[in-house]
């Protein structure tokens, strides 16, 4: 299953003019092997429904994505060690900042066959191992 990125799944449900069909066209060709986002995804695009979480389902579940899949200790695991690579890192200044949010999304996804986004270099630093789809 792959796991779709909070700016994936905004591309095409805000028809974005620049992403919006590329992003499409990529989670159409993946949807067989099965799309899902991870929980800190499912909170990060409650904004863009307003805040109407019936809605946000129905856009979710007509796009093939499931917004179900459980939150593991292997995820856990994950992002720990990727947020401390990433902490150390940037105390010595080699890092930019980074929102949590992606260490989670990249500890969700590495757990499953891959991520799928826009963003490949905010994640292959802290997960190399991390397979990236990223629309054209």
């Amino acid at each position: 299953m792959w796991v779709v990125d909070t700016c994936i799944v905004l591309d095409v449900f805000e028809n974005d003019p620049n992403f919006g069909r590329p992003s499409a066209e990529l989670l159409q060709e993946l949807l067989p092997q099965g799309l899902a986002i991870s929980p800190v995804t499912m909170v990060e695009l409650a904004a863009a429904f307003a805040g109407d979480l019936a809605e946000q389902k129905r856009f979710l579940d007509h796009a093939g994505i499931s917004y179900g899949e459980p939150w593991t200790a292997a995820d856990t695991e994950a992002a720990h060690g990727a947020w401390n690579d990433y902490v150390v890192a940037k105390r010595q200044d080699r890092a930019a900042k980074r929102p949590v949010a992606d260490i989670l999304i990249g500890g969700f996804a590495v757990n499953r066959t891959g991520l799928v986004t826009r963003n490949p270099r905010d994640f292959s630093r802290w997960y190399p191992r991390l397979k990236l789809q990223e629309p054209k």
